[in-house]
């Protein structure tokens, strides 16, 4: 099982930002998909973004023009820039790998509370 390391979560007010970040083995970061989910309380867990090996990149319409996705392959992580924060983003964050297989990073909580 490919091992997905995030960090980056916490306490932020709203209007705040915070930055997830998650590393992935060279072999994996390299050649799949990679996405941020979340899962509130009580919710499904659903997309936040995801980006393409090529950098193409794709947003749930709730954190467009808010969030942003990115990967650094010198790194081989893939981050996700969240600013203007509001209570609606509280959610255990969970970084994503999607090719021929799936793997699933051990996920971050982010509480957005004043």
């Amino acid at each position: 099982q490919a091992q997905l390391v995030e960090s980056g979560g916490g306490l932020v007010q709203p209007g705040g930002s915070l930055r997830l970040s998650c590393a992935a083995p060279g072999s994996i970061f390299s050649n799949y998909r990679m996405g941020w989910y979340r899962q509130a309380p009580g919710k499904q867990r659903e997309l936040v973004a995801d980006i393409s090996r090529g950098g193409i990149t794709n947003y749930t319409d709730s954190v467009k023009g808010r969030f942003t996705i990115s990967r650094d392959y010198a790194k081989n992580t893939v981050y996700l820039q969240m600013n203007s924060l509001t209570p609606d983003d509280t959610a255990v964050y969970y970084c994503n790998a999607r090719h021929i297989a799936e793997y699933w990073g051990q996920g971050t909580q982010v509480t957005v509370s004043s």
